[in-house]
């Protein structure tokens, strides 16, 4: 894989630019906002299911953000070890997010078998690397999409999890407790952490398109 410019290089961003980025990120957050919306009014039949909407989109962006990984490694040849160890991540949360129809139509537990593939592998060529890896994370680590990433994760895996807990909707609504809500308020929480990281993939592969630029033009 070829180097990294160094790290700290500026890589200015025209307002332009950051303008329609943030117009298209906008309309994204909101149309799958929408989207939920229309799911809980108009599909009740597969409402928050995992032949909803909501369900079917979080494995959108997650396939998305995987290929987005794979291309910025592979075709833009930048962070070489730091896309690798994140598309670990989001092909196994993509692989988890399959687990019913993989213990419907293959067999139970097959999503855990697939993401044992998938995980130990790649863990074991990072840490191998890990020298590499903590010099790509330091150009990484300052990026606004490292900070992107890291709330996506933060909203997917932390908060959604323990906003969701039964006990607590339980709770806030005693005897009118209904699991729906409970799996509503869950999932688009979910769907929300997913959109943010994928929108931190897409910075990625812009800033690793840049570096690439830059590295020929050097």
């Amino acid at each position: 894989m070829s180097q990294l410019p160094p790290p700290g290089q500026p890589w200015p961003i025209g307002f332009t630019a950051t303008c329609l980025r943030a117009t298209l990120y906008i309309l994204l957050i909101a149309g799958l906002a929408q989207g939920a919306y229309i799911e809980a009014l108009h599909y009740p039949e597969v409402r928050f299911s995992e032949y909803g909407f909501t369900e079917l989109t979080q494995s959108v962006l997650l396939l998305m953000a995987s290929l987005l990984l794979l291309y910025t490694r592979q075709v833009l040849k930048v962070l070489p070890t730091v896309t690798l160890l994140m598309f670990a991540f989001t092909f196994s949360s993509f692989i988890r997010e399959q687990d019913y129809f993989l213990d419907t139509w293959v067999a139970r537990h097959t999503w855990k078998v697939l993401v044992t593939l998938v995980i130990v592998p790649i863990l074991f060529w990072v840490i191998r690397e890990r020298r590499r890896f903590v010099t790509e994370f330091a150009s990484y680590a300052n990026s606004f999409s490292f900070g992107l990433f890291a709330a996506g994760v933060l909203t997917t895996y932390v908060f959604s999890r323990l906003y969701g807990r039964q006990d607590f909707w339980m709770a806030v609504m005693e005897e009118n407790y209904v699991r729906t809500f409970k799996d509503a308020a869950e999932e688009v929480v979910e769907l929300l952490g997913y959109a943010l990281i994928l929108i931190a993939v897409i910075e990625l592969t812009l800033l690793a398109r840049r570096w690439a630029l830059a590295r020929r033009k050097a």
